[in-house]
């Protein structure tokens, strides 16, 4: 007789091809009665390369567990955002709180010019040329949140002519 587990299968979440990017971890202390109580959060971004990406913080007692738990929420806060080719349709700045990231088209070739937490995104959501500057706070929740701001505001001309009921050559013309 053939043993039979019972228990539910374990999903492979490396299947799913999309683009991990650890950001931030940071220990967090809180201090009780008996001492010092440590966690850890982490700020990850996941994308598909094409054109999605999202973002998620997790906080657990192990690192390993807190980066789970920050992948999962990244997932389920995946948006689409406009490419044309491998950059942005145009140039804008994303804020949230104090920072803000200024995010500028490149031609091809230019590569990703962007520090830590934003070439992270760019990495992720797919973006092969750009430029950006990060200007106020360096603080990088604030700046993967910026830098997710701006690119949900960037919309490509056919989106801006369906908004109006034009046609594309009208906008432009």
């Amino acid at each position: 007789m053939a043993y039979r587990d019972n228990r539910p299968q374990r999903r492979d979440e490396d299947k799913d091809d999309l683009i991990k990017k650890l950001v931030k971890i940071n220990r967090v202390t809180k201090v009780v009665k008996g001492g010092r109580h440590m966690r850890f959060s982490a700020l990850v971004v996941v994308g598909d390369g094409n054109g999605k990406v999202g973002m998620g913080t997790g906080k657990a007692g192990e690192v390993p567990i807190a980066i789970e738990k920050a992948t999962a929420q990244a997932k389920k806060n995946m948006k689409d955002i406009s490419l044309v080719g491998t950059t942005i349709p145009h140039q804008v700045i994303g804020k949230y709180g104090k920072g803000s990231v200024l995010m500028i088209p490149a031609p091809e070739g230019t590569g990703v010019i962007a520090g830590g937490p934003v070439r992270a995104v760019m990495e992720a959501a797919g973006i092969k040329n750009i430029r950006t500057k990060s200007y106020g706070s360096n603080n990088p929740f604030n700046c993967v949140r910026a830098t997710l701001e701006g690119l949900n505001e960037c919309k490509s001309a056919e989106q801006y002519a369906a908004l109006r009921g034009k046609t594309v050559d009208e906008i432009i013309g």
